[in-house]
């Protein structure tokens, strides 16, 4: 199958579950309020693009490509970011829904999730160097074998994180984030 090239292409109030996106390497491309939902974007290639307001929820992203992608106002449940396309593989969230997400084993380091709600999210052996949660909801996200190391969590909460199994050197949590450090030990902390 012949791969197409999509460059500097606004698409507007698109549903890509009636009528599907073509395969296609899309460059710089902007997708507004989209519905992606259950679509198979596999082997997609997005480069420097931007959702604002999609539905990608439950879609199909085997060796799919993002690089240097934002996502805005996107709600995206359930998606397998573990089986994209790990070349320079680069993306930001703000303002996202990525509940019950999976991020298991990626490098994404020095990626930015600001205002986003980030329950149940796998991040069990991923790498988070330098990773900036702003006011991020972590409720129940898994941190297992997770590197973490200058990450920032000083505005976000919900989360709980053990530092025995963690990589946390550097990282930086507000003085009432520390409680989700100390989770694992079952003790009572009063201010």
């Amino acid at each position: 199958m012949k791969e197409t090239y999509t460059q500097d292409k606004v698409f507007e109030l698109s549903d890509f579950t009636q009528n599907p996106l073509t395969n296609s390497e899309y460059e710089n491309c902007i997708f507004n309020n989209c519905n992606f939902a259950d679509s198979d974007l596999s082997e997609f290639k997005f480069s420097d693009c931007t959702f604002n307001g999609c539905n990608l929820s439950l879609a199909k992203l085997n060796k799919t490509a993002f690089r240097d992608v934002k996502f805005k106002d996107c709600k995206m449940l359930g998606l397998q970011f573990d089986v994209c396309n790990e070349f320079c593989l680069s993306f930001s969230f703000d303002s996202c829904n990525l509940n019950h997400s999976s991020f298991y084993k990626n490098k994404i380091k020095k990626t930015v999730f600001k205002n986003s709600q980030l329950e149940e999210v796998d991040f069990t052996e991923t790498d988070l160097t330098s990773v900036i949660f702003d006011n991020c909801n972590l409720k129940r996200a898994i941190f297992d074998y997770t590197i973490l190391e200058k990450a920032d969590f000083r505005t976000s909460y919900g989360y709980s994180i053990n530092p025995e199994i963690n990589r946390i050197k550097k990282a930086k949590f507000s003085i009432l984030g520390v409680l989700g450090l100390l989770d694992k030990y079952d003790i009572d902390i009063e201010k």
